[in-house]
């Protein structure tokens, strides 16, 4: 069995014990493998977990991880039906993967995915003025990207962004998440297979795949989490990326999980259930 699975089985059944413990909405509904998009590449296919009742209900984009380059969207099967037990239709998606398909592919059809959920919005029972994302690691960085960028950034992968429904999302809640990669050290090509080469050779892609560079006071609040001691992703990354939002006069939220580090965080408890109640607080209408 591969690393990648045993994490997305550790996900899996650290949020269904979750779920276990906690007084949920209801039940849902799961139906999987369902087209979202056609590319030259095959199709790309989502599992949908609906909850019980007449809706709509917020909807949550859930994005795995993987390096960019791995992983599929039954790995983070369990956070997208604790998702729905607490009211939420939760669409996880599988995307293009690098090095096949280098960047924007992947947030092209994360973005493809939100206007496929606002279109078929009373099916999935959703409510299309309230979309959310979740992630963690490289789902962590799409979704934080989803929530910075809009119709002017040039990563919409359309004619003519005005004339369909549009990406933006109300709400971000992800783990691990690299928000920032300009920074990063001008010819080392580590992320060369994601983005094309080094940033001394591409720097228009860094500055496009960072969610930092995006940021403008009209972004959703976001919530991030992060493993204390994460040797993969710093936990400066969303340490400045809150920093950002907060003078930008955005909501934003980080819980440090202790003693992790990037893989062990990814299935903490506690940071889910947080992750999952900033979304209830800001996805879900007020009652009075």
């Amino acid at each position: 069995m591969t690393g990648r699975r045993i994490l997305g089985l550790a996900l899996a059944a650290a949020s269904l014990l979750a779920a276990g413990q906690q007084a949920f909405s209801g039940e849902f509904k799961a139906k999987y493998g369902e087209i979202y998009a056609e590319r030259e590449s095959g199709p790309l296919k989502a599992d949908l977990y609906i909850p019980e009742g007449e809706g709509p209900f917020p909807g949550v984009l859930v994005v795995h991880g993987g390096a960019w380059r791995m992983g599929a969207r039954g790995d983070i099967s369990g956070a997208a039906q604790m998702l729905a037990q607490h009211g939420f239709t939760a669409i996880a998606i599988s995307y293009r993967l690098a090095p096949a398909h280098k960047f924007p592919a992947q947030i092209l059809d994360c973005k493809e995915a939100i206007r496929w959920m606002r279109t078929n919005a009373k099916q999935l029972k959703i409510d299309p003025d309230h979309i959310g994302g979740f992630g963690y690691s490289a789902g962590a960085h799409l979704v934080s990207l989803l929530g910075t960028t809009d119709d002017k950034d040039g990563l919409e992968g359309v004619t003519d962004p005005k004339s369909v429904p549009s990406t933006r999302i109300q709400c971000v809640a992800c783990g691990g998440a690299p928000c920032d990669l300009r920074p990063l050290p001008a010819d080392v090509e580590g992320l060369a297979f994601f983005l094309g080469g080094s940033r001394a050779q591409c720097p228009e892609q860094y500055r496009l795949a960072s969610p930092a560079a995006f940021v403008t006071p009209d972004d959703p609040p976001m919530f991030f989490y992060h493993g204390e001691d994460d040797q993969l992703v710093p936990i400066a990354s969303p340490e400045n990326m809150q920093v950002a939002l907060k003078a930008a006069g955005i909501a934003s939220d980080l819980y440090v999980v202790p003693y992790l580090g990037h893989t062990a965080a990814a299935v903490d408890r506690k940071a889910i259930e947080r992750s999952i109640a900033f979304l209830e607080e800001h996805l879900k209408p007020k009652t009075k």
